[in-house]
């Protein structure tokens, strides 16, 4: 029997070794990818007090957690798959940050539909660190400027967001990531998943998206 729970306690543990190691100050959150996964194989880590959960897919996240996030308010949704503007407008209404902005269109309709509904949201910037063609996320060289770009538009930055390449060791890129971070003044940073979650505490991550090493493979 896969115990979410257990696996959840068993990757804490290891992450406050890694900080005692490293003399981080500050204990990263995890973000439960609960993308794909049922309610029913999420609600025991619900039960147990963690409160951010991250999906890919507006629909699904709203089929998903509309009523849970009614009676508990204090619950996160962190949006970390790829987000169509004509999503935008569905996607304010049920998550609390997005991970995933990366163009300004998108970054435009953001700020457009925060006025609409008196609402505002938390924002990691994308960034395409491995410079992938079939990756979403601006280049190092645009970050500077998109970044001003969406303070124009008085949006909530909190940090930036990467998926490193996947048949590479990620430290260069989690250490350049890192340095970009400290570049813009940005308070958190989004890197590290199942695979590679400590080599992102080591470099500073301030959210990790932690999802199969919790809920067991996806099917």
């Amino acid at each position: 029997m896969h115990d979410p729970v257990k696996k959840y306690t068993d990757i804490i543990n290891l992450i406050k070794l890694k900080i005692e190691d490293k003399k981080i100050n500050k204990f990263p959150k995890i973000i439960a990818v609960s993308k794909t996964f049922s309610l029913e194989k999420v609600l025991p880590l619900i039960d147990y007090g963690h409160l951010d959960y991250g999906e890919n897919k507006v629909q699904e996240a709203i089929e998903k957690w509309a009523e849970i996030k009614e009676k508990k308010p204090q619950i996160k949704l962190h949006l970390i798959g790829k987000l169509q503007t004509n999503k935008v407008k569905f996607a304010l209404k049920i998550f609390d940050y997005i991970h995933s902005v990366d163009n300004k269109k998108l970054a435009k309709k953001i700020a457009d539909e925060e006025v609409k509904q008196g609402k505002k949201i938390k924002i990691f910037l994308q960034v395409n660190i491995g410079k992938e063609d079939q990756k979403s996320g601006v280049y190092n060289n645009e970050l500077i400027n998109f970044h001003n770009y969406c303070n124009e538009l008085n949006l909530n930055v909190v940090g930036l967001m990467c998926i490193p390449p996947a048949n590479e060791v990620p430290n260069n890129y989690f250490k350049e990531m890192s340095l970009l971070n400290k570049k813009l003044n940005l308070l958190e940073l989004s890197m590290g998943m199942s695979s590679d979650y400590l080599i992102a505490t080591e470099n500073y991550s301030t959210y990790l998206r932690i999802g199969s090493s919790i809920f067991g493979n996806r099917n």
